[in-house]
């Protein structure tokens, strides 16, 4: 691969997908073009490699390859040395923007301990807070007062929203969500989520609303009630102010704000998921709501520099 593909970092093309709990946020944060006018886009995929759903590349001379592609056949110049021994064949991480018009369900993902048996995958994520309207809430965990048999009777008198912590939440906050721990996604929110490649959630609890066909949604009660962490009665955001957000097995996640003109310039592969302001480099200019890669082997010089009025944003990179 040669240099003239590595003088700009890559973008890809959004998936977008319709949830009974989206909105159309997107095209006044960042503004996306939408599809299909007032249908509720409750998550924009920005970098993915699954079977079913790709991220290709949107522009530049790599532009229509997949993510998929580059992971197979690009490895070493994109993803950078360390990643051939990776094990995973399909890029491990799996980045999105949700749009929480109304509230999400009840939901858990299952740990690498159970999910093989119950046929899903293991998923663990983070969530950074892009924006948040007032009185925005997470609920996250279970109360101190309820073990497995408590729960089961909350659900059955439907109570169980009782039953799990609220977390009031702001602009900037973010929280780590592993595999096993019990959550919900309050309505007001804008969501950067960073997850393990996985797409197995179980929904536990729906507000007895309908799906987008007018029908009860799918709830998994058995799964979930095998997957949740029943100790983990204490949930807490991150300390704000805190720069590194979630640095786990999967992923390490890292939030920095540069003065104008300020390079930056990792030693290796990253992702960069601008939150406020722009990022610069070559005259290709990124604003808020871009998630760009920057590939391991980019040719020497070529650094992402904070726009004229400085930049904010998330650092993303495989441990």
């Amino acid at each position: 691969m040669d240099h003239p593909t590595m003088t700009t970092p890559l973008t890809f093309r959004p998936l977008y997908y319709d949830r009974p709990w989206g909105g159309r946020a997107l095209e006044r944060l960042y503004g996306r073009s939408l599809p299909d006018a007032g249908t509720p886009i409750g998550e924009s995929w920005e970098i993915v490699d699954r079977e079913d759903s790709q991220s290709v590349v949107a522009a530049g001379p790599l532009a229509g390859l997949t993510l998929h592609e580059l992971w197979r056949d690009h490895r070493r110049e994109i993803f950078g040395e360390s990643a051939l021994a990776h094990p995973s064949p399909r890029f491990p991480l799996l980045i999105k923007i949700l749009d929480a018009a109304d509230t999400l369900s009840i939901q858990v993902h299952p740990p690498a301990s159970v999910a093989t048996q119950l046929g899903g995958e293991p998923k663990t994520e983070m969530w950074f807070i892009a924006e948040a309207q007032p009185d925005a809430v997470l609920w996250v965990g279970v109360t101190p007062d309820v073990d497995r048999n408590g729960f089961e009777q909350a659900l059955a008198s439907g109570t169980v929203a009782e039953k799990i912590p609220r977390l009031p939440v702001k602009t900037g906050d973010s929280i780590f969500i592993p595999s096993g721990r019990l959550h919900a996604i309050g309505a007001g929110l804008v969501i950067f989520e960073i997850q393990q490649n996985s797409d197995t959630t179980y929904r536990v609890f729906d507000w007895n609303r309908p799906g987008l066909d007018g029908r009860p949604r799918t709830l998994h009660v058995t799964e979930s009630l095998a997957c949740i962490d029943f100790t983990d009665t204490a949930p807490t955001l991150n300390p704000t102010g805190t720069p590194t957000l979630a640095d786990c097995s999967l992923f390490r996640v890292d939030h920095h704000h540069l003065a104008p003109g300020t390079p930056f310039d990792p030693p290796g592969f990253r992702i960069v998921g601008i939150v406020t302001g722009t990022m610069e480099m070559n005259a290709e200019s990124h604003g808020p709501g871009t998630f760009c890669l920057i590939p391991a082997s980019r040719a020497a010089g070529n650094s992402l520099v904070a726009g004229s009025n400085g930049a904010s944003f998330l650092e993303i990179c495989l441990p």
